[in-house]
């Protein structure tokens, strides 16, 4: 058991430090762009689905208004998105990408293409660790169901 207990055998210190390296990863490959990965994260649930308001956008990402509005007016301001008030309903803001977005999606996401092709991760490989994150998120998000029953 204590083996068990050691910082090596910890799945969350393996977490941990693999999320640190992807941060390293997507740091050099975003920073020529001047993106934050937060701010790449935004950019993909747009290219997926474009004129979401905030709400939606938070909920896509998780993120909360505190977090979010801060990112979208920095990208606003540097030409990615563009945000505005709903006609109908002055309490909804829509998010747009900009020409800005649309232009550099194929360089952007060519370059991290590149840089997870450089960590040797097979195409098998990361759909079984895709399958495997994802099934150990939902069990760490019911974890609090289980309990209860």
């Amino acid at each position: 058991m204590n083996d068990f207990l050691s910082l090596n055998k910890q799945l969350c210190f393996a977490v941990y430090e693999t999320a640190g390296e992807f941060n390293k990863l997507y740091t050099s490959v975003l920073q020529p762009f001047g993106l934050t990965y937060p701010q790449y994260l935004v950019l993909l649930s747009l290219w997926e689905k474009d004129e979401v308001t905030m709400k939606e956008l938070g909920a896509r990402l998780h993120l909360g208004t505190g977090t979010l509005t801060p990112m979208i007016s920095r990208m606003q301001e540097n030409g990615w998105v563009r945000k505005e008030r709903s006609k109908d309903d002055e309490r909804k803001v829509f998010i747009y990408l900009q020409e800005k977005a649309r232009r550099e999606q194929s360089a952007i996401t060519k370059r991290v293409a590149e840089e997870i092709q450089f960590c040797n991760i097979s195409v098998t490989e990361y759909e079984q660790m895709m399958g495997t994150l994802n099934g150990l998120h939902r069990k760490l998000k019911n974890r609090t169901k289980n309990a209860a029953e």
